[in-house]
């Protein structure tokens, strides 16, 4: 199991690094006694010196106060700060070192810019703790490091065992060591922190029925991997490793198929919904992550969210440049979706003659909408072009060929000419008149009811017009074809 927090070139290289200069924002979690941190930070003076938090994988400051002529200063403030790692900052925004940052925020930081190590608290448990296991953590890493460079290096196969079993054993000394703060202080937060951070450890293969079952430790550490972890528990959030691990969890133990991945969600936002930092939090996240999904179909994912969350309610946590976003975008998108019934189309060829998607006969139907001054279009036009002329004709594959600048109508016809593009292609453009009088009707337009936010944008169908693929590659647009036709 990986603990990042005893890693100490972890440490180190986030004390080297400089923090970013946010503006200074105050902690808006309910409390009652709110927090005063007297702080002595030598060798400086008459400066300005800052205390800031992990918040996901960003860094935040929350607090400043300015040192006198005798390095002294008070981080105070009315409400307490939310709980989680914190961290002081040097005038030039250089972190110095971390503090916890518990539910009794009444204590003193005494602290050295040039000998951070050494830094320490008084009158905090929770810091007392983090010391003691920082201490005993940095003497097992130095070991490990040793026994690392060593096991490398080794030439025999007795030295190679050597020295993984002496590095087994210091993460077994490391873990007992955690579980022992856990049993005698289990409601600390440095108890918490380690709760968060752990792996399970995936068991032997067990046999059954005289077979190996070779999934079993996978599915062992998918169902443990969030015991112990409350996600409403806003502390999570301002630590360095918390969203790590939930990117971890959703690469390599979650189904990239969209059910699979819906199921998640909802079940870590449910979870998180009584966090007032955390809730949001995750929700964005997920709403980034899937609005602009790294695998087709995903999107419904983010058409679930908007479905289940931000339409019942929690567009309240949107700006409202962001809320205008998100609405417009899952309203496109959810007429596309996987599986569903292509959205009719109804538009006029080069001729004049108006032509309807759903008359197309064909056992697959290849939408591209595209336009002529765009210059991704005119390499990716060709393309298909060229790979229909080389198999996609001789299986029955139709292209149904958009213009989507209607602007543009005569570079669209020369495009059409110049490059020689099949007679057999349907080309096809809406008039202006027609989108006018869909506006004045309200209806949607094939823009919104395809998600034609760049270009060229494509859609393969199957022979009832049904959605089987978009946003594809030519060559895994081919390949799904291939596939579906040996079925």
């Amino acid at each position: 199991m990986r603990f990042l927090l005893i890693n100490v070139l972890v440490l180190a290289s986030f004390m080297q690094g400089k923090a970013q200069k946010p503006s200074l924002v105050k902690n808006s979690t309910a409390a009652t006694a709110g927090y005063n941190i007297p702080i002595t930070l030598q060798p400086l003076t008459n400066c300005t010196v800052y205390i800031g938090s992990y918040f996901g994988k960003s860094m935040t400051l929350v607090d400043s106060t300015r040192l006198d002529a005798n390095s002294k200063g008070v981080f105070k403030g009315n409400k307490k700060l939310t709980g989680g790692i914190y961290f002081v900052v040097s005038p030039n925004y250089t972190l110095q070192f971390e503090v916890l940052m518990d539910d009794k925020q009444q204590f003193s930081i005494t602290g050295d810019t040039a000998n951070k190590e050494k830094a320490f608290t008084t009158g905090s448990l929770d810091n007392d703790l983090f010391k003691q296991y920082t201490a005993f953590s940095t003497e097992k890493g130095k070991l490990r490091m040793q026994l690392e460079a060593e096991y490398k290096a080794a030439k025999t196969k007795a030295d190679s065992t050597k020295f993984r079993d002496e590095l087994i054993k210091i993460e077994q000394q490391m873990e007992k060591y955690r579980e022992g703060i856990a049993q005698s202080h289990p409601n600390s937060l440095l108890t918490t922190l380690f709760n968060t951070m752990k792996r399970p450890t995936a068991p032997a293969i067990p046999i059954v029925n005289g077979k190996a079952d070779s999934t079993y430790p996978y599915r062992f550490v998918k169902e443990h991997y969030w015991d112990d972890v409350a996600f409403n528990d806003d502390r999570i959030l301002r630590t360095p490793f918390f969203e790590s691990k939930v990117d971890e969890y959703y690469k390599y133990y979650v189904s990239p198929d969209p059910d699979s991945i819906i199921a998640e969600v909802n079940y870590m936002l449910l979870s998180a919904r009584a966090g007032k930092e955390i809730y949001p939090y995750l929700l964005t996240k997920f709403t980034n992550k899937y609005i602009n999904p790294e695998y087709m179909g995903q999107d419904k994912v983010f058409v679930y969210l908007f479905e289940n969350y931000y339409a019942k309610g929690d567009t309240i946590l949107l700006n409202p440049a962001s809320r205008k976003t998100i609405t417009e975008r899952a309203y496109s998108m959810m007429a596309n979706q996987l599986g569903l019934a292509a959205p009719a189309l109804n538009l006029t060829d080069t001729t004049g003659k108006n032509v309807s998607l759903y008359n197309v006969k064909a056992p697959f139907t290849l939408v591209a909408f595209w336009d002529p001054t765009c210059g991704h279009c005119k390499e990716e036009v060709p393309q298909i072009d060229s790979i229909y002329k080389a198999k996609w004709k001789a299986l029955g594959v139709t292209i149904f060929s958009v213009n989507v600048n209607e602007k543009e109508v005569p570079a669209w016809k020369k495009f059409i000419a110049d490059k020689k593009l099949p007679k057999e292609w349907i080309q096809v453009h809406q008039l202006k008149e027609d989108r006018l009088a869909e506006e004045r009707a309200g209806k949607p337009n094939f823009r919104q009811l395809y998600d034609i936010f760049k270009t060229p944008t494509l859609y393969l169908l199957d022979a009832d017009k049904r959605i089987i693929a978009k946003q594809l590659s030519l060559q895994q647009f081919d390949n799904l074809i291939t596939v579906k036709l040996k079925k």
